[in-house]
């Protein structure tokens, strides 16, 4: 086809595909599944977001693609009335929209810069960047170690900096307030932040032992002092912390649920044994005192435990037991959950129930204690394509891989339940490949949880992408077998 002189003195990339028939574009939809596409009225408006354009391509390579329909041409007039798409009545006279998995997505309305757009193509559905929201503009935004540096050099006055995750729920929430505090405090104080997700940052996260997001830390002259820890502050609650910063005060343990004034009967390893064996019927709760599940349970559980009390023909007692602390009943009685409920009758182990929740359950079951039925089996006790892994280990079995997908996962979490079927049959299409992996970790197990937190799992499932064992990014797709 005949290109005006013009576009032949631009300097378009390679990369980005002109096109002008509508079978083309249908292919081009068909057999890219992540597509932006320039609209211009001529050749003459698409100029400089072509230019733009040609630097994003080259980010984006192998991950998105991006074409260019001149809509002022004659055979791509056609091809843009029939995708209903009109650049003549934008402002500059060019329209970017994008397609995903074969059909339109979204217009893309976001910053028109290099950063924003390669960004965006790397992940259509996140958030957009902290920069591109006008209340941040106050906020230092620092994108590579060497602007770190520079900065940390340069200024002299206190810096704040939060070394976040551009999906972490908790930073999300406090980025308003911290913005605000950087607006407020302009002049006086430096409030910087930088996404150190990326497995570039690596190093960086070792120097400030970011172990989750956010980490925020404080600098004089350049100098890391402190870690500010809270993170439900308002920005008067910043402001007021930068006229005396000071490291995080250790933090007042939380009474033991034995300390508390309570009917549910208390036990240890040592009276246990004596307790089960006096009473007839015994429901115990095994817990831990960092479980959420177990702290939303209590409240149900000592309700009912106050009625039985009081009862005059109670069916049972509630007793309850801290598995954190009595490791050697956790261990007899093979606890690798919580909470985890028992029945104890005669003084013997009777059944485990996984479904009392609330007061109504635990007294309607204990009038008519039947076994529950039958749990179903653990994913990792199933036989499949996925492979299970631990804590210890993690990083030797994942350098045996070029690429592994690992499902950060609870058993308990009703999103994982759903996408666990699609995970495992992906595996099987993998299954001959020995350079793929696909894998699990279970975050409710006590030994993955600092494994869990050191890879920026917050929330379930998590899916992170690795290659040879070093974090590449985070999986954000559909959750289907494709």
């Amino acid at each position: 086809a005949f290109l005006p002189a013009l576009v032949y003195s631009l300097k378009v990339s390679p990369l980005i595909e002109k096109i002008s028939d509508h079978k083309d574009f249908k292919k081009l939809l068909r057999t890219r599944n992540n597509v932006l596409v320039l609209y211009s009225k001529s050749a003459a408006a698409a100029e400089s977001s072509l230019r733009l354009l040609s630097s994003v391509a080259q980010e984006v390579k192998g991950r998105g693609t991006i074409s260019w329909i001149d809509c002022g041409d004659t055979e791509s007039r056609k091809l843009c009335k029939k995708m209903k798409v009109d650049p003549n009545s934008k402002e500059k006279g060019v329209e970017l929209l994008h397609y995903k998995d074969g059909a339109f997505h979204t217009e893309y309305n976001r910053a028109v810069t290099l950063k924003s757009m390669v960004a965006f193509l790397k992940d259509p559905e996140g958030a957009p960047l902290w920069e591109e929201d006008p209340e941040a503009k106050d906020v230092v935004h620092v994108d590579s170690e060497k602007e770190l540096k520079r900065l940390l050099k340069k200024e002299d006055k206190p810096l704040l900096m939060m070394f976040y995750a551009p999906w972490c729920g908790v930073c999300k929430r406090m980025m308003p307030s911290y913005q605000q505090a950087a607006t407020e405090l302009k002049g006086k104080y430096v409030l910087a932040g930088m996404n150190v997700y990326s497995a570039e940052f690596e190093r960086i996260k070792e120097e400030y032992n970011v172990r989750g997001y956010p980490t925020i830390c404080y600098f004089e002259k350049g100098k890391f002092l402190f870690h500010f820890e809270n993170y439900g502050a308002t920005a008067a609650d910043i402001a007021e912390w930068l006229k005396n910063p000071q490291a995080p005060q250790p933090q007042a343990p939380e009474t033991p649920w034995a300390d508390e004034e309570n009917v549910v009967y208390h036990l240890t390893d040592e009276d246990f044994d004596k307790f089960i064996k006096d009473h007839s019927s015994v429901l115990v709760m095994f817990h831990a005192p960092w479980c959420g599940h177990c702290k939303k349970m209590k409240p149900e559980y000592e309700k009912a435990a106050e009625f039985l009390h009081v009862a005059s023909d109670s069916p049972g007692v509630l007793a309850a037991v801290d598995a954190t602390v009595n490791k050697a009943l956790a261990e007899r009685y093979h606890i690798s959950g919580f909470p985890t409920l028992k029945y104890f009758k005669d003084g013997e182990e009777k059944y485990t129930l996984p479904h009392l929740r609330t007061k109504k359950k635990i007294i309607d079951w204990l009038l008519n204690p039947e076994a529950p039925p039958p749990p179903e089996p653990a994913w990792e006790e199933k036989q499949t394509s996925v492979i299970h892994l631990a804590g210890e280990d993690f990083r030797e079995s994942l350098k045996k891989k070029k690429h592994t997908l690992v499902m950060f996962y609870a058993p308990w979490c009703p999103h994982c339940k759903n996408a666990i079927p699609h995970f495992t049959t992906a595996a099987e299409v993998f299954k001959e490949d020995r350079k793929i992996a696909y894998a699990a970790v279970d975050c409710a197990k006590e030994q993955n949880h600092d494994l869990c937190k050191q890879e920026g799992v917050d929330g379930y499932p998590t899916f992170n992408y690795y290659n040879y064992g070093k974090f590449v990014e985070k999986y954000t797709g559909e959750r289907g077998v494709s």
